[in-house]
């Protein structure tokens, strides 16, 4: 177990005492319970009502009408040509994974129209 040495306002450390007094707890116990609290809020998935995600669909859908349509020979050019990059850190790989499919398969069908 880690040992932590904190300088605190006296003010604060008064208060935090206080505290752990009410639950009946040493200060050291009241402390590790404040921060995992804290540090663990961070982790916490929450739901995104249905009527957020449809705004956010809808607004990605606008957005998505309102970009040039190039011929599918620049589109091919601009995606094999990007630079990589990752997922962002809140995407799983699952996700990342169905959306290159999406893409793919999006070219290939307009390959195929073009065709």
């Amino acid at each position: 177990m880690g040992r932590l040495t904190v300088r605190l306002p006296d003010s604060l450390h008064r208060q935090l005492e206080k505290m752990a007094k009410e639950e009946k707890v040493s200060l050291n116990q009241y402390l590790v319970y404040a921060l995992t609290r804290q540090v663990s809020q961070a982790y916490t998935v929450v739901e995104v009502p249905e009527v957020e995600v449809n705004s956010q669909r809808e607004r990605f859908y606008n957005l998505v009408e309102q970009m040039p349509q190039g011929a599918i020979g620049e589109t091919r050019v601009v995606y094999e040509t990007r630079e990589p990059g990752g997922a962002e850190p809140v995407m799983q790989t699952e996700e990342v994974r169905r959306l290159r499919e999406r893409v793919d398969q999006a070219l290939a069908e307009k390959l195929a129209q073009e065709g």
